[in-house]
């Protein structure tokens, strides 16, 4: 072989042709390429993608590898790290200045797993190596403090900069708040809107969250003025809608997701999640019976030209898991598993197209 010479300016020409599949323009023009380092016969580089979630990883890695092959040298070694920085298109203000996106969950009727869903894509996310928080804005039913084991929790108080900050509660790597966590479990108290509302405002404006990748708001069903503070609190970068194949589940989705599309609100839409997809017994992992009916999420995505981003089974384990104060995803039953991080990777990579192609979210202002 003959002798060559590599140096960054050719190893930057080499991967401007590798294209961010999802962003659809090269590594280097969006500055993912970093800390190149040229050894002998050998090139090293990091990858910086916008989500540690991200399921075109390995594909991205094998394209650098070829266009360095392709263009410099099959026989050069090719060394190539993969970190990640999630993207954000958040205005920070004053409010929860550290959180990069904020994640509106929210689904048109009870019932159909919407906390589920958003305990385990939170955990789904951590897993990957990303930082997320949860606020539990279900003022219904709080279920997200028993889904974690944590229902019997109180937030501490930290004072900073001369005014007090409620600590998150943190448990399984996930920082959450909830209005479970401000009233004993076994009281039933009946909160009014206003209060409600003052209490979300709380939850963001006095609470030290920290620095997140990611925070998923699990929203009561419906819309609600809870969903209206949201808006007008924080810029949300977008909304999941969390369905059942079910007519009426699916009829009163579509009332959510137009919500969200209101020209004074204009929050994107990332996707729909349909849960209780079908019924798969623990003991025939291959078989899926659709109890409920079938494409319901599909064609719910596709009339409102949005992806559909997961579909989650219906698993007896995913129900006992949460009864005993843990997400599935925790525990080792495959089906479950992949569902939610296929969920979660599908999630985490709308957010990044959203980042890049819309402009920034800012807060909604109604006046009411």
């Amino acid at each position: 072989m003959g002798e060559f010479t590599i140096n960054k300016e050719k190893v930057l020409q080499a991967l401007s042709t590798v294209e961010e599949p999802d962003l659809k323009k090269d590594l280097v023009t969006l500055g993912m390429i970093q800390d190149i380092e040229i050894g002998v016969n050998q090139v090293r580089f990091t990858v910086v993608l916008t989500t540690p979630a991200c399921p075109l990883k390995e594909l991205i890695r094998k394209n650098c590898e070829n266009a360095i092959h392709e263009h410099l040298s099959p026989d050069v070694e090719v060394i190539i790290k993969l970190t990640a920085n999630v993207t954000t298109t958040r205005h920070t203000g004053p409010l929860i200045p550290g959180v990069k996106n904020v994640i509106a969950i929210s689904s048109g009727k009870g019932g159909v797993g919407k906390s589920t869903v958003t305990a385990n894509l939170a955990m789904a996310l951590h897993r990957s190596g990303a930082k997320v928080g949860i606020i539990d804005a279900d003022i219904f039913g709080p279920s997200i403090p028993v889904m974690f084991g944590a229902e019997n929790m109180q937030p501490t108080i930290t004072p900073k900069d001369g005014k007090n900050f409620i600590n998150p509660i943190r448990q399984y790597g996930i920082k959450m708040m909830s209005i479970g966590f401000l009233t004993p479990p076994d009281s039933a108290v009946v909160w009014r809107g206003p209060m409600a509302s003052q209490a979300l405002r709380q939850f963001f404006g006095d609470t030290d969250w920290g620095d997140l990748d990611y925070l998923l708001i699990d929203l009561p069903p419906g819309t609600s003025d809870i969903h209206l503070t949201l808006v007008q609190t924080v810029p949300v970068t977008g909304a999941v809608v969390v369905t059942t194949p079910q007519k009426v589940a699916l009829a009163d989705a579509v009332k959510g997701l137009s919500m969200f599309k209101q020209p004074q609100i204009n929050v994107p839409i990332l996707g729909v999640i349909e849960n209780m997809a079908w019924f798969t017994p623990e003991e025939l992992p291959d078989h899926k019976y659709h109890i409920f009916g079938t494409g319901g999420g599909q064609s719910l995505a596709d009339k409102f030209d949005v992806p559909l981003i997961g579909q989650i089974p219906l698993v007896q384990g995913i129900r006992e898991a949460g009864d005993d104060g843990r997400p599935a995803v925790m525990d080792t039953n495959p089906i479950v598993n992949d569902a939610f991080m296929d969920a979660a990777e599908a999630l985490a990579q709308q957010i990044a197209i959203r980042n890049a192609s819309r402009e920034k979210t800012k807060a909604v202002e109604i006046q009411v």
